[in-house]
């Protein structure tokens, strides 16, 4: 992503990021605000997730469905999501048409109606999809493990809630919440596409520079203490086979271990493209947790996991076990890989191998504007949009030492937590 990003500030505390790419007449648009569940307090989980459906829920001027039949007409796609430390939105539009995503946001970021009889119907859809994730023996043990792996932070809670919660909080909470969140000093607005930046400028403007600023915002507080020692839990409820999953207590993406750290979650199971969530659970074949696992008939799948987060989250390690096979074992070969890293390290030929593979994944990961314009926004929420400009220096100059010291000081059985999914009878 070469082209330089320009970035302006609104009166009313707004970042506007712009990007002119001009290789197809297309634009996108993002509204990114910097909430999510790290954000939530004691009794109000799934709070964010909440206030995200509702922003598609209508407007005075816009009623709802009329979002999706607008974009629709205009041959547009939009959504949105949110996650432990963001939530985001977008409209990715022919270029004559990327007004319309500007005016969708602006207005549904002041002017957003939280109906009594909308936000009770969407109390019984959140519901049913929490009710449709505990269908998934994963959801019970990844719960289980974020659950006891964070004693203070609010990362311990999913993302959707606990229905306890979902059940209880009324239409002025959440109102209250967008209120305070949603507003533009909380905001930032990523347009990437083929546009002229000083005209585009000018329309954002037009849209979002007289929206009122928002409250000051609370503050999260809340840091984990270091990990004082392995902490085991198992889940026993119907399902199709035992899962393992390991987690290890591991720096956030401004940690200058950070690049390390993704340099050794890709040794293990494959190069990520650094993005959302991580950048999703793929192994490569020829990667050290499928070679050891998969090819040996100890598991049917085995993967790690590691991206950038706002605090310290989790290296993590998950396998499903083959029928014939059981959790220890599984642990047991997966804390190997860890171990021989340890005691090994990596050589050069290999770092050499898994760094292309990364930079591949980065770069196919940012072809499209709307891909580009997720890559900067989710910096810009978690760190810095520059991050994009150093991140490829900064896995380059990852020595295998670096590596193994990482591999060394953070998956240790101290911060270590464990997670054993075993099928009921």
């Amino acid at each position: 992503m070469s082209t330089p990003v320009e970035a302006h500030t609104l009166p009313n505390g707004m970042l506007v990021l712009l990007r002119e790419v001009h290789s197809a007449p297309v634009a996108t648009s993002w509204i990114w605000y910097r909430v999510g569940s790290r954000n939530e307090p004691s009794g109000q989980t799934g709070i964010s997730h909440w206030v995200e459906h509702m922003l598609f829920k209508g407007t005075p001027s816009v009623p709802r469905g009329e979002f999706d039949r607008l974009i629709a007409r205009n041959g547009g796609a939009f959504n949105g999501f949110t996650w432990i430390d963001y939530t985001a939105y977008y409209e990715t539009l022919p270029a004559d048409r990327i007004e319309l995503g500007l005016q969708i946001e602006a207005d549904r970021m002041i002017n957003a109606l939280f109906e009594p009889g909308e936000v009770e119907s969407e109390r019984t859809v959140i519901i049913s999809e929490l009710e449709g994730y505990a269908n998934y023996p994963e959801t019970w043990l990844d719960e289980a493990v974020k659950a006891i792996a964070f004693a203070a932070h609010p990362y311990h809670h999913p993302v959707i809630g606990y229905k306890s919660d979902l059940l209880a909080m009324t239409r002025d909470e959440l109102y209250r919440y967008y209120q305070t969140f949603y507003m533009p000093n909380n905001a930032v607005l990523v347009l990437v596409g083929d546009f002229d930046s000083t005209a585009m400028l000018r329309t954002v403007e037009g849209y979002f520079a007289d929206l009122p600023r928002g409250p000051a915002l609370p503050a999260v507080r809340a840091v984990e203490p270091e990990p004082q020692g392995e902490r085991r839990v198992t889940i026993r409820r119907p399902g199709p086979a035992e899962y393992v999953q390991i987690g290890y207590l591991a720096p956030d993406c401004r940690s200058a271990d950070f690049a390390p750290m993704a340099v050794l979650d890709a040794v293990l199971s494959g190069a990520k493209a650094l993005s959302f969530m991580g950048g999703g659970a793929q192994t490569n074949r020829s990667a050290r947790i499928y070679q050891a696992l998969v090819e040996t008939e100890l598991a049917v799948a085995a993967w790690s996991s590691y991206g950038p987060t706002r605090d310290p989250y989790l290296f993590e390690l998950n396998a499903t076990v083959r029928p014939d096979r059981d959790a220890a074992s599984v642990e047991a070969a997966l804390i190997r890989e860890i171990d021989r890293i340890q005691q090994d390290g990596i050589g050069p030929d290999e770092l050499a191998k898994v760094l292309k593979q990364v930079r591949a994944q980065i770069a196919y990961n940012s072809e499209s504007v709307t891909n580009q314009a997720l890559q900067i926004g989710m910096w810009e929420v978690l760190d810095s949009f520059r991050r994009l400009d150093s991140l490829l220096d900064e896995l380059a100059a990852v020595t295998p030492d670096d590596v193994r010291r990482v591999a060394q000081h953070y998956l240790t059985e101290r911060r270590r937590v464990v997670g054993h999914f075993i099928p009921s009878t």
